[in-house]
C-alpha cells in the first residue's frame, strides 16, 4: 500500500526513482510523483494513474536534473486520486518536499492549527500537514525538526523528506510502516521494500520505529529521538534479482504459482532432519506445549484463510482448542486471554497494520506470540517471541499464491511438532505424515504440469456473473481462498459457503446456469458433499467438482471434474488450492483484467 523510494548519489536521480517505483507497483497505487533537488531548488512532478503517465511526462526522468530525490506511488486514503493529491507534497515556501506512507490520525486538528497560523492547503491529504509542520518547526536543523514533527503526529508513517537548505543529504523516518535503507558505493537509498533497490544494492538497514536516518552519498547515519546516533547491523539480501522479475512470464502471478514447488521445498526441507520436524529457532518445548490452554490464530485476507485451515489441522492433531480471528476484529473485541495462551500471527509482509495491532493486543494480555512471516526483520517478526519464516522469496502479484502455500506448510510442521510433544501421534503416523509433507512439492508440480484442463474450464465460465464455492471441513476452509482468488483478480462476484449451510438460505441464490465449484477431497465427508452437489444441480446449477483421483464416482454428481493427487487427508488443502488459483488466473486473463495489480487492492496493507 503506497510505495517510497529515495536516492542520493552521483547518478541522475529521477530515472532511478522511476525504476524503483516500477518495482513497487504491486503494492497498489493510483498516482505517482517524484521530487528532485536540482541544485537551486526542489522540482516536483506528479501524475494521476499508472506510473507510465509520470514516466512519459518526464521522459523517463531525463528531463529532471539532480542527483538527490524521493519518489512515491500513492494509494488514496484521504482525497481522491488526482495530480494535486499525489505525493510528494511541498511546504508553503517550497523548502520541504515530503512523501508519506501510512495515515496521520490527528491531521484534522493539526490542519486547523496550521490554518490559524496562516498556512494554506491545496490538497485533501493528511500528508500535506506533515510538509507544513516541517516548515512551521524548522529553525535550521533538519534532525531537530524531524523530532518535533514526529512528536506531534499520531498514526502510522514512513516519511522521506527533502530540504533545499541541505543539498547534500535527505532524511527519513518510520513508525508502523515499512521503510528500509539501502547502502551502495557512493550512493544510498530508502525504499518501502527491498525489491525497489535490489538492482543497485543488497546491503540494507531495517529501520525500527522512530529511528531517523540521514542519507548522504558517501554515508548513512541513524539517530533516535534524543538525537543520539545508533549503530545498526547490516542485512544482506540473498534473493536472486530474477526472483523479483517476470522471467518471461506474462504475469507475476503465473510465475509465482509455478514457483510454489520450489518455495515449498525451501520452506519444508530445512525443517525436517532424519525424519523429524526440527524448529531450531522456536522455543515451543514439550513442557510449554503441554500447558497451552488455547491457541489463537490472527491474520487478514489469505493469511486468515490459512488460519482457518490451521484450526482444523491443529485441533485434530493436538486436541488444543483453536480460535481464528480476523486481525481487525481481534484487536477491538477485547479478547479473553491469559499467559497460558499461544497466539499465532500470520502475515506475508510482516508489516500488516491490523495484524501488528492484534499482536500488540495479545502481548498486552500476556500471550506468547509466534509469527509466521515471509520477510526477515519485518515489524511483526521483530515483535514476536518466536518466528517461523516461510522462505517463499519475493511475491510481487497482489493476489498471493506461493506465500499462502508456504504458510500452510509451516502450519503442518507446527501441528506435527506440537502433536509429537503432546504424545498425540504414533511413530507410524508421524513417519507417514513426514513422508507426505515431503512429497507435497512434487504433487503440486504434477498439478501445475496438467493445467490445460483448468484453462479449458475457465474458458467456459469466464463470463459468469456469480460463482459459488462449497465444501465441508477443510474443503470449506480452502473454498474461502478459492473464492477470494477469483473475486480479487477477475471482479466476478463469488462467495464460499459451508456446504451444510445450503438449506439455511444460501440455496435460494442458485439459478439456472449458476456455477457451483464443489470441493470434495476428503473421504469422511465425501458422500455428504456429493449430496449437496446434487441439491444445487437439481435447482439448475452447473457443478464443477474438485476431488482426488480416489473418487471417480464424483462424476455422477458433477458436470465437470478437476482431480488432484491423493495425500494424507489433512494435507489436501495444499493440493486443492492450486487448481483454484489457476482457475481464478485464467478467468481473469480471459476477461482482460490487470491480474498483478487488481483495482483498489494493495499487496501490503500497512494502514488500518
Amino acid at each position: 500500500m503506497c510505495g517510497i523510494v529515495g536516492y542520493i548519489g552521483q547518478q541522475q536521480a529521477a530515472p532511478i526513482l522511476l525504476d524503483g517505483l516500477s518495482k513497487l507497483e504491486y503494492r497498489g497505487y493510483d498516482s505517482a510523483g517524484v521530487a528532485v533537488f536540482d541544485g537551486d531548488g526542489i522540482s516536483v512532478n506528479k501524475a494521476r494513474g499508472r506510473l507510465e503517465a509520470l514516466y512519459n511526462k518526464i521522459d523517463g526522468g531525463n528531463t529532471v536534473s539532480g542527483s538527490m530525490g524521493i519518489g512515491h506511488t500513492r494509494w488514496a486514503t484521504h482525497g481522491e486520486p488526482s495530480d494535486v493529491n499525489a505525493h510528494p507534497h511541498l511546504s508553503r515556501s517550497g523548502r520541504f518536499a515530503v512523501v508519506h506512507n501510512g495515515i496521520i490520525e490527528n491531521y484534522i486538528a493539526l490542519k486547523k492549527r496550521l490554518i490559524s497560523k496562516g498556512f494554506e492547503f491545496i490538497s485533501d491529504t493528511d500528508t500535506e500537514v506533515v510538509a507544513h509542520l516541517f516548515e512551521y518547526y524548522y529553525k535550521g536543523d533538519i534532525i531537530e525538526t524531524m523530532i518535533k514533527v514526529i512528536q506531534k503526529v499520531e498514526g502510522s508513517y514512513a516519511l522521506g523528506v527533502l530540504c533545499s537548505d541541505y543539498p547534500d543529504q535527505f532524511v527519513a523516518v518510520r513508525k508502523s510502516s515499512p521503510l528500509i535503507v539501502g547502502l551502495g558505493q557512493g550512493e544510498n537509498f530508502i525504499a518501502s521494500d527491498v525489491t525497489a533497490i535490489l538492482k543497485y544494492t543488497r546491503e540494507i538497514y531495517r529501520l525500527e520505529d522512530n529511528e531517523i536516518v540521514v542519507l548522504k552519498k558517501d554515508g548513512v547515519k541513524i539517530y533516535n529521538t534524543d538525537k543520539e546516533e545508533i549503530q545498526k547491523e547490516t542485512n544482506t539480501i540473498n534473493w536472486d534479482v530474477s526472483a523479483a522479475e517476470k522471467g518471461g512470464y506474462e504475469h507475476f502471478m503465473m510465475k509465482e504459482m509455478e514457483e510454489q514447488p520450489k518455495a515449498l521445498r525451501d520452506t519444508i526441507s530445512p525443517r525436517i532432519k532424519d525424519g523429524r520436524v526440527i524448529l531450531d529457532d522456536v522455543s515451543l518445548t514439550p513442557e510449554y506445549v503441554k500447558n497451552i490452554n488455547t491457541i489463537h490464530i490472527v491474520a487478514c485476507g489469505s493469511a486468515y484463510h490459512v488460519g482457518m485451515v490451521g484450526k482444523y489441522i491443529i485441533e485434530q492433531m493436538t486436541r488444543i482448542p483453536v480460535n481464528v480471528d480476523i486481525a481487525s476484529e481481534f484487536h477491538y473485541r477485547d479478547p479473553i486471554m491469559s499467559d497460558k495462551d499461544l497466539t499465532i500471527v500470520i502475515s506475508q509482509s510482516g508489516e500488516t497494520a491490523d495484524t501488528r495491532a492484534a499482536l500488540d493486543r495479545a502481548k498486552e494480555k500476556g500471550s506468547r506470540i509466534l509469527a509466521i512471516v515471509n520477510v526477515v526483520g519485518s515489524a511483526i517478526a521483530n515483535a514476536a517471541d518466536d518466528v517461523i519464516y516461510t522462505w517463499a522469496g519475493p511475491e510481487i502479484a497482489v493476489a498471493t499464491t506461493k506465500a499462502y502455500s508456504t504458510q500452510l506448510a509451516v502450519i503442518y510442521l507446527l501441528a506435527l511438532h506440537m502433536a509429537d510433544a503432546l504424545g498425540k501421534i504414533s511413530a507410524d503416523e508421524y513417519a507417514d505424515m513426514i513422508e507426505e509433507i515431503q512429497s507435497l512439492p512434487d504433487k503440486v508440480e504434477e498439478i501445475l504440469k496438467n493445467k490445460d484442463n483448468i484453462q479449458y474450464l475457465a474458458s467456459k465460465f469466464f463470463s459468469s456473473k456469480s460463482i459459488f464455492f462449497i465444501g465441508r471441513n477443510l474443503d470449506y476452509a480452502v473454498s474461502l481462498e478459492g473464492s477470494l482468488k477469483l473475486k480479487e483478480i477477475s471482479y466476478i462476484h463469488s462467495e464460499a459457503y459451508a456446504a451444510g449451510e445450503l438449506k439455511h438460505g444460501t440455496i435460494s441464490l442458485i439459478e439456472d446456469g449458476t456455477l457451483v465449484i464443489a470441493l470434495a477431497t476428503g473421504g469422511r465427508l465425501f458422500d455428504k458433499t456429493v449430496s449437496n452437489m446434487k441439491e444445487v444441480k437439481a435447482r439448475g446449477a452447473v457443478v464443477l467438482g474438485l476431488t482426488t483421483n480416489e473418487h471417480p464416482n464424483i462424476h455422477d454428481a458433477a458436470d465437470y471434474v478437476i482431480e488432484i493427487p491423493k495425500t494424507h487427508e489433512l494435507l489436501l488443502p495444499s493440493l486443492a488450492v492450486v487448481p483454484l488459483q489457476l482457475f481464478g488466473y485464467y478467468v481473469a486473463s480471459l476477461k482482460g483484467c490487470d491480474i498483478d495489480k487488481p483495482r483498489n487492492l494493495a499487496k501490503s496493507v500497512t494502514v488500518e
